[in-house]
Order: C-alpha cells, then structure tokens, then sequence
C-alpha cells in the first residue's frame, strides 16, 4: 500500500522541513536519554507505532492549518533514521520508510510465501546499518529461526481486521465535530458521576459458606443405578440369565447398604464409590445382553406407576396421621384438666377461700357483663389452658384490663376445670364469666338445624364408619373434614351471638388459638359503615376465593355469589349486634344450612357457611389486626407476625402440640402461667 506524495505549497515548505527536523532531533535525544535495551525487532516496531502516530497528527495540523497542504497519505519517501541501544550497549542505527509507518502493512519475507506473510507488528525486516559489524552471525540465526515461524492466516486476517476497524475509528474521531466531542464528554462525566461502587452483598465465592461441599451427586447416582439394577434383574429372571440377575440382585443389596439412609454425599459409607463402580461394569454386562428399549421402557413405566401409587398411599396416611395427632388431647393437657376438677368438685382448704372470692367477685361483676360502655369478648373453647393464653395475652397488652370482660363458653365435660382455673387464675382486674352450653335452653334442635344435623345418623355414619364413600379411602382432601370440632356445637355458637349476649351492641369474637400482641381496643372504634362483621381479608391473587371453599356447580350457589369474591377469616370478628339483629344474620345462616343438609353447597365447617351468611355484609379491617398461618405455614414473614395485634394459630400445629413449628411457639408460651402449681405438676410428669 503505497502514500501518495506529499506537496505542500511554497509558502509552508520551509516550516515543514523544520517541524520534521525538529521531530527527528526530539526522537533521536528520547531514546539516547533513556539508554533503552531491548532487542532489535522490539524497539523498531515500538518506535514505527509512535513515529507513525506523531507524524499523523502532525500532517492532521498541517492540514487543518493549510488546506491546500494535501495529506499524510501523499508522503512516498518519507524515512528517518533511529539510533538506539542494544542490550551490550552498543549504539545502532536502523532506517524506517513510511510504508512501516502503516499499520495495515504487511512485511514481505523472502523466505515466506505471498500469501502467509507476517504482520509488521508480528515480523520485521527493516534494513540495519550497525556501527559495530560483529553481530552478522546473530542476525543470520535470527533470519532462520524467522523463517521456522509460519503464523496462522486466520489470525493475520482477524488482526487486519481488527486494526482496520481501530484505525475508521480514529478517523470517525478525528473528523468529529465540537457539538458531538461535546456532548461525549459530557455522557461521560455523567456516567463517571452516577457509578455506584458501593457493595451491594457480601458475596464471595471463596468463603467458605459457598464451598458445596456436601452434594448428593453419588447419592443420586447409586439411587438412579438401583432403579436400572432392578429393570435389567426383571427382565434378566424372565429370560431366564440366572447369573445375571444374581450380579444384578447382589449390586443392589450392597448398594442399599452403603447408601443407607444418607441424603448428602458425606453420609455415605466409605464403600460406596466402590460399590458404585462395581454396580456400573454390572449394568455394562446387563446392557450389552438384555438391552431393548421397548422392554426398558415398559418396565420403568410399571416403576413409575408403583411408585406414583405408593406416594399417594403415604400422602393419605400422613394427612391421617397428623389429622389424628391433631384431634389427640396431649398428656400434660389432659392431667390439668383432671386436676382442676378435682379441685372443683373437692373444694376443701385453701379451695374454699378461692370459691369465697370468687362468688363475692361475681356479685360485683354481675353488672359489667351488660355494661355496654366496657370491651367484651366472646371465646367459645373446651382447652382450658388455650384459653387462659387468650384472656392473659389480651389483658397483659391491655392499656385499661379493668374495662374488659370476657365471656367464655363450654361443655359440660370441661366446665368445671374451666371455671376452675378462672377462680384460682382470675386476670384481674379484667372480669371473665364462665358458662356451660347446656345452660342455653333455647339451643335446641327443633330451633337450631345444625344440632340436628350434627345428631343425624348420616353425619355419624360419615365420621365413624370406614366403608363410607367419604372415609380414608376416598382420598386425601376428606380428611380434613373428619375432625370431631365439627361435631361439637361450640364450633357454631359463633353465629348466635345476639341470642348470647341479648343486652351488648358490640363484641369482638375469638378463637381460642389466637394470641393478642397489642390492645385491641381501637377495634371498637372502627367505623364498619353499616356491615355486620368486621374481618381481616385473606384472598392473594387466586387463592382463599369463593370459589375454594363453594361448589359453584351448584345452581344455588352460582345464582347468587361471585366465585372471585374474596374470603376473610374466622378468628378475630368484631360484630355488630344491632346490624345483626335487624338484618336477621341466624335466620340466613339456618336457610343454607337446610339447603346443605347433604354437603352439596359446601364440605363441613364453619367458615363456608359463614361466607354465605355474612355475604356483602363484611367489612375488611387492615391485616395488621389479624395474621394468620402459625398452625400450618412455616414460611410466615417474622416481621408481620412481631407487628400483628392478633396471630392466628389456625391449622393442625396448634401451640399446645407437639406438632407446632417451633420457631412460632415461642409467642404462645411466653403468656402460659409457668407459676401455677398444676402446670408445674402436670408438665413436670412429661419430663
């Protein structure tokens, strides 16, 4: 690639001799200064970049300042002499022409072919002029290993490219205007200035917490061998490799063995990589003698089928395990009750003074449980210790206890241990009145539906009997129905209240698995803008809708609700007795009660059939009221529960259970009595 000469007109003649006198002078004194030692072929490569460079922006002024000047380009003869040091400290000299200042130049090698010729960069032959005449045999060794060194055209091609591409760059830079550089530099500084260096995490993949030093890949690889072990061994027996299938049968017991029962590749035996080879040149033999892909895939379908039923089979006998565990009545829990009734019925000593206090207590107290004025609260419960968690959560974060009273009901069996506790426990200065459910003699089936449904012969039938279409062997999602709450007429008292408590205009309900966190008395405050019910929403996207706790193929229920209407939950409810009373709230529930007397609008429970009846009637209060999931969601966010005024234990992990998630047991306990005697006697026989 040849320059086109350079003219430059007369006027400018004279100032370009100087400036390249000046530059060659400069260049000369640089590299005498600085004693460079470096090789030959190095320094005349180095000093042909940076000569090419200088004499470029140099003919760029030149231009710029004379337009008539021509270009760089037109120089043909251009060459300079260098002076340098060699590594003995001899001084040499070299020319370079101007067609080694391109860097799209290649060097012709008269030892290499035309068409792989090296870059000038990679090799150069420029002619030497050395004063010292004694290193001719250096250059001739050097000249054949040059030769030896043949570089891959491919890569001569990608460096031309690439230097094709710096080089319209440079030219896109040098012609670009004031306004463009401008606003480049100003893009830059904003970048510069928006670079955020801070450390977003402390991750580091050579700590030693991301060292997975615990895999499970041999494990899964020994799991996947049995499971191809036990394929060939099937097909083995049935054409009859006796051999085989005794290798097969053998591999697969002492690969059980070594695997036992561990989950991570550290568990494992230290026979098991031995194992897993020896099982592998087993399956090799077996694959090179049995091997059909269609007998293959046939029997891993059988497998998978097998073990698709086997799944469900442990899925129904967990869900009936924990359903059981649940229903259960702990040792500890049971012993208390015991005691508290002995004590009741007993009623001799220290006893009698309790009872003493207690009645003079109740004479004073009579007329706070139809003060309007005070916070009443309704907790239908047969778990005594359950509800002293209740009464003493609530009261503990109370701001006045003495405005509180607490209206309790239960059965017959666990009456006098709850009204026990409450006369030798009393929360005081917050009143609490216990009362029996067979007390209440307008609950009665002839007026209450759901009492004869719950005494039907069909709901026994459904609950006790094993061959019924709806017991275990009907799946899963039954199961959860066949829990004796749903028998019991506590667990539906909740929709009776105005006939509870005739004289209060307001009262806020609660489970007896609930723990109170913080005063709840702004609750009675809250505005429920003419709704029956106020509740906590706990609809997210398509979960808790209607339409999962409905069957909307039923006309009766697809005529008259929306099957996207959120649901809300029981636990927490703050109801509205006067609203209640004249919409007629317990006479909509006992029409669909009549209308479900065979479970075909919805399965058993109370919140389905409070959905119906407190349908548009509901007024949904801020989530932080009522948190819920402690029973059964382990991944309930911390944070929401610490700043929840209530939180729910619903589920089958109650608190009291060995079941509960230990992480959520802790806001339980931390409001049981440790102090009382009976708890200390009762939960000390369980250590």
């Amino acid at each position: 690639m040849a320059f086109p000469s350079l003219s430059p007109n007369p006027s400018s003649a004279a100032a370009w001799r100087r400036r390249s006198g000046l530059v060659a002078l400069l260049l000369l004194l640089l590299f005498l200064s600085f004693q460079v030692v470096v090789h030959v072929p190095s320094v005349r490569s180095a000093v042909s970049r940076r000569l090419f460079s200088d004499h470029r922006h140099l003919a760029a002024r030149e231009a710029r300042s004379c337009p008539g000047c021509g270009d760089l380009q037109d120089v043909e003869d251009f060459n300079k002499t260098i002076a340098y040091t060699d590594q003995d400290g001899r001084i040499k000299l070299f020319k370079v022409t101007a067609r080694e200042f391109m860097s799209s130049s290649i060097w012709e090698n008269p030892l290499l072919p035309r068409d792989s010729q090296p870059l000038a960069e990679i090799k150069e032959t420029a002619e030497e002029q050395p004063l010292d005449t004694g290193s001719e045999a250096n250059n001739l060794s050097s000249a054949a290993v040059s030769a030896t060194q043949r570089p891959d055209p491919i890569k001569l091609k990608r460096e031309v490219f690439r230097r094709r591409r710096k080089q319209q760059r440079i030219q896109e830079l040098l012609q670009m205007d004031k306004e463009a550089e401008l606003q480049l530099r100003n893009a830059a500084t904003n970048s510069s200035r928006n670079f955020d260096n801070k450390v977003k995490v402390s991750y580091n993949i050579w700590r030693q917490e991301f060292h997975h030093t615990n895999t499970d890949s041999t494990v899964k690889l020994m799991i996947d061998q049995i499971i191809m072990a036990k394929v060939y061994a099937t097909i083995a027996r049935s054409q009859n490799e006796t051999d085989l299938y005794a290798s097969l049968m053998k591999c697969i017991k002492e690969s059980k063995a070594a695997i036992g029962d561990a989950h991570m590749d550290s568990e494992l035996d230290s026979s098991a990589l031995e194992r897993a080879k020896a099982m592998g040149h087993v399956l090799s033999s077996a694959r090179d003698v049995l091997y059909n892909s269609d007998e293959v895939s046939r029997r891993l379908r059988v497998m998978l089928q097998s073990a698709e039923l086997n799944i469900d089979t442990a899925k129904k006998q967990n869900t009936f395990l924990v359903q059981h565990a649940a229903k259960t009545v702990p040792m500890p829990l049971h012993c208390l009750h015991m005691q508290l009734i002995t004590d009741y019925h007993l009623r001799d000593g220290v006893i009698k003074e309790y009872f003493q206090a207690a009645a003079l207590k109740d004479e004073e107290d009579k007329a706070k449980l139809e003060d309007r004025s005070l916070y009443h609260y309704a907790i239908f419960s047969d778990n005594v210790l359950a509800a002293s968690v209740v009464v003493r959560s609530t009261v503990t974060n109370a701001k006045e206890p003495n405005k509180h009273v607490f209206h309790i009901v239960t059965d017959k069996l666990n009456f006098a241990a709850m009204k026990m506790w409450f006369i030798s426990h009393s929360p005081r200065p917050a009143t609490v009145h216990v009362e029996n459910i067979d007390n209440f003699k307008w609950l009665n089936s002839s007026y209450c539906l759901v009492m004869r449904q719950l005494e039907s012969a069909r709901l026994k039938e459904f609950y006790f009997k094993a061959h019924d279409p709806s017991s275990l062997s009907d799946g899963t999602e039954n199961l959860k129905y066949r829990n004796p709450k749903y028998l019991s007429m506590l667990n539906h008292l909740r929709f009776y209240m105005p006939e509870i408590h005739p004289k209060l205009d307001k009262i806020l309900f609660l489970d007896d698995d609930v723990v109170v966190q913080k005063d709840l008395t702004p609750l009675w405050d809250v505005d429920l803008k003419g709704m029956v019910n106020g509740a906590v929403e706990t609809c997210k996207e398509s979960f808790h809708r209607f339409d999962t706790y409905l069957n909307f193929s039923h006309p009766k229920i697809s005529e008259n609700f929306d099957p996207r209407a959120c649901g809300w939950a029981f636990g927490m409810n703050m109801f509205d007795l006067k609203e209640w009373k004249k919409r007629n709230i317990t006479g909509i529930y006992h029409y669909w009660q009549n209308l479900n007397e065979d479970r075909k609008l919805w399965k058993l429970g109370t919140l389905p059939p409070g959905l119906i009846t407190f349908y548009n009637l509901t007024h949904p209060l801020d989530h932080t009221w009522h948190v819920l999931g402690l029973g059964y969601d382990p991944a309930v966010d911390i944070t929401e529960i610490e700043n929840a005024a209530v939180v729910h234990y619903n589920g089958n992990y109650k608190p009291w259970l060995d079941l509960a998630v230990s992480k959520y047991k802790a806001y339980w306990s931390k409001y049981v009595d440790v102090d009382s005697s009976h708890i200390r006697h009762c939960y000390a026989s369980k250590q």
